[in-house]
């Protein structure tokens, strides 16, 4: 997967009054909504939109940001949810801006500006010691937010999808590619050791033995979660992996739901929550339904609200443009809760 376009030139698509405030108002960039200053933009111009959890470099320019330690989050302003922040052009070098419309939309100015993604600390026994980076022949777990692939709520209306729970955890991958079996987090691959609570939960699965069995190159992509892990929200004892993914090394590509679901369970292991009806899930006209989807409590603990959803076509679906069909929905209540803690 190709990396998150943090900060990119956008199109101000909306500009709305927010009731009982004077000095702002309320921009929309694709289906993103950002409070801005009234009067700094107008409908139909650009922009440089930074996406939440996006991290700025201490630039003067950046220096309100300096008591959150540069991290965008999202905020409510005046009763208005608010995700990520527009700059005016003028941040950007004189060669980008000089640049035609249709080149400057959507491009992407994230290393330009030093832009660099928020990633919580990772515990001294899930960091483990580390092989390599992220092996090129599998891809990352990062989904895309639905805010910014508005455009499949209109092209798939009768795709049957269907919807799991997005559980807050930390990324686990286990691979078997040409008789090499690994173990990654996030970003790395990581080296077996006895203290690595990654490759400690490998050996409970019995996960090397089980793939080799198997006899393909693939690779099994989860969440894990427990003591330790996210101040273990879900109250959970001991650590287990729920699985999201099975990708096939040799095809470069992912197993669909029946395939997917089939194997991990004739591996005896567990699958994230499913959320959507067993005869499928139909997205909705519109992001507000989207979105709302999104706010329920989770499966795992019914006592807290769930992160969110990840939404998938029954049958995989590669589009001629964007690739793999698949996208996150983060629960905005969950997002505002998750800021106030913080």
């Amino acid at each position: 997967m190709e990396d998150r376009k943090l900060a990119t030139v956008g199109v101000i698509r909306e500009l709305q009054p927010i009731e009982g405030a004077d000095a702002i108002e309320v921009a929309t960039v694709r289906a993103w909504k950002v409070v801005v200053k009234k009067g700094e933009f107008r409908i139909g111009g650009l922009c440089v939109y930074c996406e939440i959890d996006s991290v700025l470099p201490p630039r003067p320019e950046f220096a309100f940001l300096e008591k959150s330690k540069y991290r965008i989050k999202t905020i409510k302003l005046r009763g208005q949810i608010s995700q990520g922040i527009c700059f005016s052009m003028d941040i950007l070098p004189d060669f980008i801006r000089s640049m035609r419309i249709e080149e400057l939309l959507g491009f992407d100015v994230t290393e330009i500006l030093g832009v660099t993604k928020y990633e919580p600390p990772i515990p001294a026994q899930l960091a483990g010691k580390v092989k390599g980076y992220f092996p090129s022949f599998l891809k990352k777990t990062d989904e895309e937010r639905i805010q910014n692939m508005e455009w499949v709520l209109n092209e798939y209306p009768m795709e049957p999808f269907y919807v799991t729970e997005k559980v807050d955890g930390t990324s686990f991958t286990a691979y078997l590619n040409d008789g090499v079996f690994g173990i990654c987090s996030r970003n790395l691959d990581l080296e077996e050791t006895e203290d690595n609570t990654l490759w400690q939960v490998a050996r409970e699965l019995d996960l090397e033995r089980k793939m080799r069995e198997y006899g393909y190159n693939i690779a099994l992509q989860g969440e894990l979660l427990g003591e330790g892990i996210q101040k273990n929200k879900y109250a959970l004892k001991g650590h287990n992996v729920y699985f999201f993914n099975i990708f096939d090394i040799d095809k470069y590509k992912y197993y669909d739901y029946d395939r997917f679901t089939e194997r991990v369970f004739q591996f005896g292991l567990k699958i994230v929550p499913i959320v959507s009806p067993v005869a499928g899930y139909y997205l909705p006209k519109t992001m507000k339904e989207m979105l709302e989807y999104a706010d329920d409590m989770s499966v795992l603990n019914p006592n807290i609200k769930r992160e969110g959803i990840v939404v998938r076509p029954l049958n995989e679906i590669e589009h001629r443009r964007y690739g793999r069909i698949s996208f996150k929905v983060i629960s905005n209540k969950f997002l505002l809760d998750k800021k106030n803690q913080e």
